[in-house]
């Protein structure tokens, strides 16, 4: 990790990852430059730990994807990263994303290219590992909210016939349960929605695909 601060000074400081180093421009610590970015780039969420998140998911694309086994599978669930990436952002920067994006992706950034794709759903997916560890261990289950959502089912999944599947989608609709409430609250507060993303059939095989990555790396453990 590189941990940096903007001078005035050419290079710019930019959060990113290059070659197996992430860089972190220590002043979106701050809340009033790192709201300014985020009005600036249209975002519904953008946090210090979710931009670090994003960050590790190029690392670990990198480690666990690039040039093993999982890559033609990558390649056919997120799209082919050789895509011309500095293309795909000018695209992305002079037309704006696809009107169908969230039929595809949690965030209209994850439609630019594979690679930011990866690094997205990367991040969610340790958004919800992390928050329903936590929920968890105070005792709040999804299950027990009442109310009208759909729930996903294993055939949603990347790999319904995955061992641990019927586990998957326990934990993904009380993510969508607690997510939903957690989203009335904050509104009853009168803050922005704890959870601004809607996760789609498409998303939820993305994130079980990295599951089923993590979980081998890991040597067959789960993180939740």
């Amino acid at each position: 990790f590189d941990f940096l601060r903007a001078t005035g000074q050419k290079p710019r400081v930019l959060t990113g990852h290059a070659n197996g180093l992430i860089t972190l421009n220590i002043e979106e610590a701050d809340d009033s430059i790192r709201e300014k970015a985020r009005k600036e780039m249209h975002e519904p969420y953008r946090t210090l730990l979710g931009h670090l998140r994003h960050e590790i998911g190029h690392y670990y694309w990198d480690r666990l994807v690039s040039d093993t086994p999982w890559l033609e599978k990558y390649r056919e669930l997120f799209g082919d990263e050789r895509e011309d990436y500095s293309a795909a952002l000018k695209r992305n920067y002079e037309q704006g994303p696809p009107a169908n994006w969230a039929q595809n992706h949690i965030s209209s950034y994850a439609s630019i290219h594979p690679w930011e794709d990866w690094a997205e759903c990367w991040a969610h997916y340790l958004h919800v590992v992390d928050s329903l560890d936590t929920a968890l261990r105070f005792g709040l289950r999804g299950e027990d909210v009442e109310q009208a959502v759909e729930p996903f089912t294993v055939n949603d999944l990347y790999d319904p016939k995955a061992p641990d599947a019927e586990h998957v989608i326990l934990l993904i609709n009380s993510w969508v349960q607690l997510t939903t409430v957690l989203n009335e609250l904050a509104r009853s507060m009168g803050h922005q929605d704890f959870y601004p993303f809607v996760m789609s059939r498409t998303v939820l095989r993305k994130l079980h695909f990295i599951q089923m990555i993590v979980k081998e790396a890991r040597g067959g453990t789960r993180l939740l």
